[in-house]
């Protein structure tokens, strides 16, 4: 599936973030019990491209850009910390009526399940956390970068795309990454706001959100669905997950940090064997 055809399946909606009143698309599709997916930087759900299809035939699988992203609200004025984002979620799921959910996580999104889950341990009935941002592991050097506004000042729009799209060429695990999801990925921010918002988005990134919390205090089954190679966030993090959360299980597959897209067939077959448990 390429970006243009997932962006035609998602919704949007409008949710109340400190005030500010954001659009938020995403991706709503089967029926059943409730799977929530959640990207990171500098990603959008086009993330689950392979995994959220799949599962729609036997769950509701929700997956919304987070705010900053995709096809989101980008505008400047509003904060996008994984805070911001899990208070999104939070106004997300009560608008949809949905009261509990299992909730898959990547990289920054990662980081908003942990909270959400620590926040409200009733909402979140299993958690899967892959290549998660966690602990004080974050954020790279790469993306703070980004957040410096000489950086993104001095950065047009093209260079900008062709640095991500380097990125990605360099560390997706294949030797051949797929072009749709590596153009998908950078397309999205193809304009000044975009770029802006990216800027934002990078600078919004901050360790205590997560070192804030107690990650013991998670109470729900947790998957730690890990890319073994990932140079982002190194599997001894996730290694960590698995003593501090009492009822989690590490599996590591041999992926760089895209893991849903670096294995999407292995990483597929665990989430659903661990949803159906």
């Amino acid at each position: 599936m390429d970006w243009e055809t997932w962006s035609d399946k998602q919704d949007e909606t409008t949710v109340t973030v400190d005030g500010h009143d954001l659009e938020v698309a995403y991706y709503d599709e089967g029926s059943g019990e409730p799977v929530v997916f959640c990207h990171g930087i500098p990603t959008s759900s086009f993330l689950w491209r392979h995994a959220a299809p799949e599962l729609a035939d036997d769950y509701r699988v929700i997956a919304p850009d987070m705010v900053g992203y995709g096809n989101s609200a980008m505008y400047d004025g509003f904060d996008r910390s994984i805070r911001a984002q899990e208070a999104m979620i939070d106004d997300l799921l009560e608008g949809l009526g949905l009261e509990s959910v299992s909730f898959v996580g990547h990289d920054l999104g990662g980081g908003v399940g942990l909270r959400y889950a620590v926040h409200q341990p009733d909402a979140v009935s299993k958690l899967v956390l892959s290549n998660a941002v966690c602990y004080d592991s974050w954020p790279i050097q790469r993306i703070v970068d980004l957040g410096l506004p000489d950086t993104i000042e001095d950065t047009t729009v093209d260079e900008l795309q062709e640095m991500l799209r380097g990125i990605y060429e360099g560390t997706l695990y294949a030797d051949d990454p797929a072009e749709e999801f590596v153009e998908g990925m950078v397309g999205q921010w193809a304009s000044e706001e975009a770029k802006t918002s990216l800027s934002r988005n990078a600078i919004g990134t901050n360790t205590s959100h997560t070192t804030e919390i107690d990650h013991t205090a998670v109470e729900a089954e947790t998957l730690v669905l890990w890319g073994a190679e990932d140079e982002f966030q190194p599997i001894e993090y996730a290694e960590r997950l698995e003593e501090d959360v009492d009822d989690a299980e590490l599996v590591g597959l041999e992926a760089n940090h895209w893991v849903p897209e670096d294995r999407p067939e292995e990483y597929l077959e665990h989430l659903e064997e661990f949803l159906a448990s």
